[in-house]
């Protein structure tokens, strides 16, 4: 399904609104996942109700794949994503919560986003000291049960 908008927002707060009759098309509910690609490149992501709009957002690294910015007008084409949607747990994360048994519990319990908020910050350390200092506080975080 492809329809044409006006990449919306500011800074580093970037989203396109979906219309109405796209999301009812996907016929998946008011919160699908999709997969997006504008310019030929493709990410996944979910249809998010904000201040009453259908929007999905345009994360920076989403800006840089696809060679968009605020105000462009571009084609997008959505489809729904029914592949499952799996965290690839770094080996040392992963030998972290195997120390830890509550932990890797809890993790196991949380959905797709809740993961990746837990991983991406892991892996985008840029060094060894603030990698193991982001493990040893997700790790903290998980026994805490925190979501």
């Amino acid at each position: 399904m492809k329809f044409t908008t006006t990449i919306q927002g500011s800074g580093n707060t970037t989203g396109i609104e979906v219309p109405d009759e796209v999301v009812s098309a996907l016929d998946a509910g008011r919160r699908p996942p999709v997969v997006v690609t504008m310019n030929g490149a493709s990410y996944r992501s979910s249809i998010a109700v904000m201040g009453g709009r259908n929007m999905i957002s345009v994360s920076a690294a989403n800006r840089q794949l696809t060679g968009v910015a605020a105000g462009d007008t571009v084609e997008v084409g959505l489809e729904l994503d029914t592949e499952p949607r799996v965290v690839e747990v770094p080996e040392d994360l992963a030998a972290a919560l195997a120390a830890e048994p509550e932990a890797k519990d809890f993790y196991g319990t949380l959905n797709y986003s809740s993961q990746r908020r837990y991983v991406e910050p892991i892996a985008d350390a840029k060094t060894p000291e603030t990698r193991s200092r982001r493990i040893a506080k997700a790790v903290q975080d998980l026994k805490a049960k925190k979501k």
